[in-house]
């Protein structure tokens, strides 16, 4: 059986080409970016520049700022606002995401440039760009990253590997979610013997909690409810609580695992108020029930056990919307997914 590396060398060699007749190349990743979101996308710019010296490549950042527990990562410092890029790529590399409208301020960038390309592992059916390499399948858009350098035979760097490192291990959840799976395991390990840290990624992602975050935390923990006799779990944090206790928006990302250990649980919804009257969901599912079709209903999207979205209106609101979709999950069979490109 050909690996996931030789199976996607067509289309790796597809994105090569782009970006070997490209002069100016813009990375992006998804906006509420993770680890798996920049660090890959960091990682890929370091591959561009050591396979192709002299490329000018910018990695455009679809929020503001990066999250505090991810500027530890080599190059973070490099990151520029979407809408502080007035440029017209000659490419431009969206990376751990399909859908264009997730680009935040990286949008209008895309929209420039000349030629378009995807590296990712969200589902979609039919990505809209000149080359891709879209796998549903891998752990992570970092296993993908990390694939396109050993097959473009780029040595892969410390710096590299930890940047990819951090993708790997963030997307699994410290490699204990569902996907993963054996291929997710032996890059890792890979990319420790090119010199990734894993006890620097843990001590910075997972051990570096500000006071106020885990205030923030307890309170969420106190909120914590049940339904579907125990099955479905959920949670909360408003503008109120960040104002209480002085923790910022981006270090609420991670508290859907509060939600998640529960025992008994199988699906846990965590919701957060947002600025401009909105609600962002993230859904985890234990079993293998298939969240991303909830996430698709409410306008987002996501894997089968990592989803999320964002709607108008309040926690309130979005719980009586989310609920009764979550609670079909036990009634129903949910559709598991698409296949890799």
């Amino acid at each position: 059986m050909l690996s996931h590396t030789e199976a996607c060398a067509d289309a790796f060699d597809g994105i090569a080409r782009l970006i070997e007749s490209a002069t100016r190349i813009a990375l992006c990743a998804h906006v509420n970016s993770d680890g798996d979101a920049l660090g890959s996308e960091l990682a890929l710019a370091q591959i561009i520049a050591a396979r192709w010296p002299g490329k000018e490549v910018t990695c455009l950042l679809a929020d503001k700022t990066v999250p505090r527990i991810y500027r530890f990562l080599p190059g973070a410092d490099a990151f520029v606002p979407g809408d502080a890029y007035d440029g017209s790529p000659d490419l431009f590399i969206s990376v751990d995401l399909s859908q264009a409208s997730r680009l935040g301020s990286g949008e209008q960038v895309r929209a420039r440039a000349a030629k378009t390309a995807i590296l990712d592992h969200h589902p979609c059916e039919d990505p809209d760009a000149d080359a891709y390499v879209v796998r549903p399948d891998a752990a992570a858009a970092g296993v993908i990253v990390t694939e396109f350098a050993q097959h473009l035979g780029v040595a892969v760097t410390p710096d590299m590997a930890q940047n990819l490192f951090c993708a790997i291990a963030t997307d699994t959840g410290r490699f204990q979610y569902q996907n993963s799976d054996a291929e997710a395991f032996e890059i890792a390990s890979y990319l420790v013997s090119c010199g990734a840290s894993p006890s620097d990624v843990s001590l910075n992602v997972y051990q570096s909690f500000n006071l106020s975050f885990l205030h923030l935390k307890s309170a969420v923990m106190g909120r914590i409810t049940t339904f579907e006799h125990g099955k479905i779990a959920y949670s909360y944090s408003t503008q109120a609580d960040l104002a209480r206790t002085g923790a910022s928006l981006d270090e609420s990302d991670g508290l859907v695992d509060v939600v998640r250990s529960v025992a008994g649980s199988e699906v846990a919804l965590f919701l957060k108020e947002v600025p401009g009257g909105k609600v962002r969901g993230n859904l985890r599912s234990k079993s293998g029930r298939d969240i991303s079709g909830v996430a698709r209903e409410l306008g987002g999207g996501g894997h089968k056990a990592a989803s999320g979205f964002t709607i108008e209106g309040t926690v309130d609101d979005a719980l009586s919307l989310a609920l009764p979709l979550l609670q079909r999950l036990f009634r129903d069979d949910a559709p598991q997914g698409c296949d890799a490109t």
